[in-house]
């Protein structure tokens, strides 16, 4: 079992990336191994809406989302973690996560996932409500845990303090092994669900 960790910051040893660890420990403590991959830092454009993928199964722009594409569909669940810029995410993870949901044709169901986010002080809950959304519309459960998943500070060293942001992380790495373990034994004895995602409302004539 495997959780795939996003980190969107663009400071690999910052806040972000700082919350992050203590999730991937506890996760690694609950035997489940965690890969964890730095975007923040990347020059990662936009989607075009060219629609190559959905004949070729990957993005025309061959970057890290193509590389990260065969790593998120053998993950058991997918974490998150942004810096709050402007009460959102960062723009650069963004552009890496539209590509990376909407080039990948695999299921995506029953994948765990779970937001991290990290603030100095505020526009932590809509940048979280923005992370969710990708998990939410693709069938994937959403891991919580004894409060919204944030961290407060300014560095790393300031997260140390947040005593009960770093509680909130290993309280998300023991309900997100929860729920991957309890769907790889639903997976055993009753299948995944299966979902119907073939009709469209629109309005085109």
């Amino acid at each position: 079992m495997k959780v795939l960790i996003i980190n969107g910051s663009p400071h690999p040893k910052g806040c972000t990336a700082r919350a992050l660890k203590e999730v991937a420990d506890t996760l690694e403590s609950q035997g489940i191994e965690t890969e964890t991959l730095i975007v923040g830092n990347k020059d990662i454009r936009g989607c075009i809406g060219c629609y190559k993928c959905q004949q070729t199964g990957k993005c025309v722009f061959n970057d890290l989302v193509n590389e990260t594409a065969p790593k998120f569909k053998e993950a058991d669940g997918l974490i998150i973690g942004t810096p709050v810029y402007y009460a959102h995410a960062n723009g650069t993870l963004i552009s890496f996560l539209d590509r990376l949901f909407f080039s990948t044709l695999f299921p995506k169901t029953m994948k765990v996932g779970a937001t991290v986010v990290s603030s100095r002080r505020a526009g932590s809950t809509s940048a979280f409500d923005d992370i969710n959304k990708y998990f939410t519309m693709t069938g994937m459960p959403v891991a919580s845990s004894t409060y919204w998943n944030e961290v407060h500070g300014f560095t790393s060293e300031d997260v140390e303090k947040d005593l009960e942001g770093l509680q909130t992380m290993q309280n998300l790495g023991k309900s997100m092994s929860f729920l991957i373990k309890s769907i790889r034994l639903g997976d055993t004895d009753l299948g995944k669900p299966e979902l119907t995602n073939n009709l469209r409302t629109h309005f085109i004539r």
